[in-house]
Formats: structure tokens, sequence, C-alpha cells
């Protein structure tokens, strides 16, 4: 599969470009799409206030859309909603923008205990457990649960250099992830003992397809994630986390995050 192959799909039922990406395109113009990106599940601009300042552009259904502008650089952030089918439908429509790199910032799940609440992690690859990868592959049929999907190796090594440089300054921890995408936060967690014994160190939603779809797409996209909760030191999102884990989660985020992502766009 190839991204021309999904937009031919997408023509050969009646769809123009320019329908294509209204549809998906957060009920904003295709103008608004800087070269650079931030794409977010959840997170809005005003937790990161150091990457510039922010203004709304669009809001469509659980999406919205701002232009930040910091010192030297111009960006759109995306927020997506939930999960890879989310995720998925908006990166792609990026393809018909003039986006030409992107980065992927929100929460992730430990599942190693030397990991806290508040570390940061940058997945080196991450595992598909997610429907939507599917629509991915040129035969539907062929099930790609358990393959590897991995970000843009220059984007990746340079978050790596910025991440531990920063991390060293603020006496941060931050960690490589190998990353597990679900469909699922309910049912997770009956099967974390089959997922960590997948080699993984880290559980989220979105990125596996997220990679593979930018793959198709030949867009440079990283990750960037912070800690929101650790499964087996019994602080799961549905588990008790401290004030003070929460709090350092919270300034890890809000000042070194920005500092990490700048650098990505230069």
């Amino acid at each position: 599969m190839d991204y021309n192959t999904l937009i031919a799909g997408m023509k050969r039922f009646g769809s123009a470009e320019q329908v294509i990406f209204d549809t998906y395109g957060y009920g904003a113009a295709a103008e608004y799409i800087n070269e650079n990106v931030i794409l977010a599940p959840w997170w809005e601009p005003d937790i990161l206030p150091g990457l510039g300042e922010a203004r709304l552009r669009s809001v469509s259904g659980d999406g919205k859309l701002w232009t930040i502008k910091g010192d030297d650089l111009e960006m759109t952030y995306i927020k997506t909603g939930v999960g890879a089918p989310r995720v998925l439908d908006r990166l792609l429509a990026l393809g018909l923008t003039r986006c030409k790199r992107a980065v992927f910032i929100g929460s992730v799940g430990a599942l190693d205990a030397g990991i806290g609440i508040g570390d940061i992690v940058v997945p080196e690859y991450s595992v598909c457990g997610d429907g939507a990868s599917r629509y991915l592959s040129p035969d539907m049929a062929r099930d790609v649960f358990g393959e590897k999907a991995y970000p843009d190796a220059a984007m990746l090594e340079k978050a790596k250099a910025e991440t531990a440089r920063l991390c060293q300054k603020h006496s941060v921890r931050w960690h490589v992830g190998r990353t597990f995408s679900i469909d699922t936060i309910f049912a997770q967690f009956a099967h974390i003992g089959e997922i960590v014994g997948m080699g993984c160190n880290s559980i989220e939603m979105e990125t596996a397809a997220a990679f593979r779809a930018a793959g198709l797409m030949g867009l440079p996209l990283a990750a960037l994630f912070s800690v929101s909760d650790n499964t087996v030191t019994s602080k799961s999102l549905v588990s008790v986390r401290t004030p003070e884990e929460m709090e350092y989660r919270h300034f890890v985020r809000r000042e070194l995050f920005p500092e990490i992502i700048l650098p990505l766009f230069r």
C-alpha cells in the first residue's frame, strides 16, 4: 500500500482532494496547515506555553486546530482526538497539505518498574495492537497485529539527543520506548503479561498506526511521551498516583517538552 493508492481509492468513489481534506481536515482551510505540525490526541497548547503564542483556527467534533507562532518558527498544532482511527484519518489528511514534518506528543503508560510517573519516553518503535493499522496494508485480510512500526530515523536520533541533553540539565529521567499500541484501556489489563512478554516497556493507543501511515506518506514523524501511569507498580490510570508524582509530570511536560520539540523543526 502507498499513499497515492489511498487517495485514488477515495477519488474513484467521487471525492476530490478538497472534499477529502474538508472531511478529515478539522474544518479548516488547507492553508492553515504549516510545514511543521504537532499532533496530540488530547493535550491542548495551553499546557505547553513555551511553544509560542497559540491562535485557535477551527473546531470539528473532538478535533481542534491552532496556529502557533514562536520566536523563529510557525507551527500547526492539531488535537486529533483519542485512538488510532482518529489520529490516522487526520494524519493522512496532512498529505494533501504543505506539511513537511510532524511530531506526535501525548501520554504513555509504563510497563517497567524503572520508569516513573512524569518521566519522558522517546519510542524507537511501536508494536501494532490496533485494528486501524490493518487498513494500511495492501491485503486487508493479512493481520498486522504484533508488527513493529518505526518513526523517522533522523528525527528519532535528534529527539533522543535533545531529550538526553535537557534531561541531564534538569535532572529528569528519560527512556527509549518499545511501545505497544492498544485499542482498549479497559481490556488491556488482562493482557499486560503478554504485552510485556513481547518486549514492550510502554503502552498507548496511536503511534503504531501513526508511524505506519507516516511511512506510507513519506512524512518524517517522531513521537515524544510523558509517562502518565505505571501498571506494573499499581499506579495505573485507575489507581492512586501521588501529588508529588503529578507535580513532577506537569513540570517536565511544561518546561522540557517545548525545548525538545522546537529543535525538531529547525
